[in-house]
């Protein structure tokens, strides 16, 4: 019982002395800001149902008379093209979820613009918002750190399988 009771002594001493010889070490720097860039970026997200769009969760509902899945999580990979036509160039692909939680087709995204050619290679847009009139950019990398601005989008095609969607975005970049 001693034993123990010196031995709690002597551990209760030893981390009050780690406690006060562990501080908290932080060195400020000078902030020199960059020059901010403006980029204009337009291509076209093709999307595939079933292929390139899956449901991944899906709220069981049997009153749900829309076409469009109330309260549905929906994962995508598309390919972004630089025109609406299925052979043109692809250019990068959009990775993200998109939350289908209003009756009125409106949903909330998450997704990620990746270019893997050309002059921004590498580079990615993040954009987090809902729908209408656009998508805020809310970040990037590669050539896009410190993004922000808005992603407009306007649907070209629209039916069972297939969307299209043109996408004119302009960027804040550093």
């Amino acid at each position: 019982m001693r034993g123990t009771l010196m031995l709690s002594w002597i551990l209760i001493i030893c981390l009050s002395q780690v406690a006060v010889q562990s501080e908290y070490y932080s060195k400020s720097r000078p902030y020199h800001p960059r020059q901010h860039k403006v980029t204009d970026l337009h291509f076209f997200m093709h999307e595939h149902t079933g292929v390139t769009a899956v449901v991944v969760a899906q709220a069981n509902i049997t009153s749900n008379s829309s076409s469009v899945p109330f309260a549905s999580l929906v994962a995508v990979n598309d390919p972004l093209r630089t025109g609406p036509e299925p052979d043109s160039k692809v250019i990068g692909n959009v990775q993200g979820i998109a939350l289908l939680a209003g009756m009125n087709a409106s949903s909330t995204q998450y997704i990620d613009f990746g270019f893997n050619t050309g002059r921004f290679n590498g580079s990615s847009l993040s954009v987090f918002s809902r729908g209408e009139p656009g998508l805020a950019v809310v970040g990037g990398r590669g050539r896009f750190m410190m993004a922000r601005g808005v992603a407009l989008f306007n649907p070209i095609l629209i039916n069972a399988t297939n969307v299209i969607i043109e996408f004119n975005v302009t960027v804040v970049h550093h």
